[in-house]
């Protein structure tokens, strides 16, 4: 996956503060036992089926504690077998030692939200609906969790306040109105910007039309009310169907004809993926 030198940098800076967190002064139980150049290699193991996600950020945690070699038996977005061998790591064993907890906790939570993302991915087969995830995220690893959506098959939406338009229910009722917001928003930001207004009653996706929204979410509602409001909307703008969506209810969702259903379980209450560790020589 290409990655800006922005998203390298804020890669970076995350694995150095988790590092600090655990290692601090230094790992007092490894130095004690093996020598720096004492070398081994390490199998990375999938203890329950799942999508890979997070290989390419190992790399940059290895870097960052020594020379190491991957040997890649899977990528990332790659589904696993329990029992599939991921990757084998040559290494010191400070090396190993000192990465092995924040590589592994960092593939199992990505490991995981891509599994899960791909469950959902695969519930809206044979429809036109995307998957996409949201900003309930583990505070400091967005950029990690959104990746891990887009290896599960599933799409990103705004990284965060800063690249999209959300108007939500209390932009507008501070403002008063719909088309109040819509028109504040469009009078100070460029063209290229969406524009994103949530719903919660046909009412308010009639409105929300007529300020011309570039995509109207549809909050909460069941799916009566939103086959009704897609029917109204009639593609002038795009459609997100979010709230309460469930893998159960994901394809009969899908079916409704929404072009995107966003689900803040991908990564909110993820279950990570349990992958193993282990020494061979």
């Amino acid at each position: 996956m290409n990655l800006t030198q922005e998203e390298l940098s804020k890669i970076d800076r995350l694995i150095d503060f988790a590092f600090e967190e655990d290692i601090a002064q230094g790992d007092i139980t490894t130095e004690s036992i093996f020598p720096e150049v004492t070398e081994a290699t390490a199998i990375l193991t999938a203890k329950a089926s799942g999508v890979v996600s997070g290989i390419e950020i190992v790399q940059r945690v290895l870097d960052k504690r020594g020379p190491n070699h991957i040997q890649y038996f899977a990528h990332d977005g790659d589904f696993v077998q329990k029992g599939d061998q991921i990757i084998a790591i040559t290494a010191s064993y400070s090396t190993l030692l000192t990465a092995e907890r924040l590589l592994l906790n960092i593939m199992q939570r990505m490991s995981g939200i891509a599994t899960e993302t791909r469950r959902y991915v695969e519930a809206c087969k044979g429809t036109h609906t995307h998957i996409l995830d949201t900003r309930k995220t583990a505070p400091g690893l967005r950029l990690l969790d959104k990746m891990a959506v887009r290896h599960g098959g599933g799409h990103n939406h705004r990284m965060g306040l800063y690249d999209m338009v959300m108007l939500k229910d209390n932009h507008i009722k501070a403002v008063g109105c719909i088309t109040e917001a819509v028109r504040m928003v469009r009078s100070q930001l460029p063209l290229s910007i969406k524009v994103e207004v949530e719903t919660t009653t046909l009412e308010e996706v009639d409105e929300a039309v007529r300020a011309g929204a570039d995509i109207i979410m549809l909050d909460n509602m069941d799916n009566v009310a939103m086959r009704e409001a897609i029917v109204r909307i009639n593609h002038r703008c795009s459609t997100e169907a979010s709230g309460n969506m469930s893998l159960e209810r994901i394809a009969e969702v899908a079916a409704l004809g929404v072009d995107y259903i966003s689900v803040g379980a991908l990564t909110h209450s993820v279950k990570a993926l349990d992958i193993s560790m282990n020494f061979v020589k």
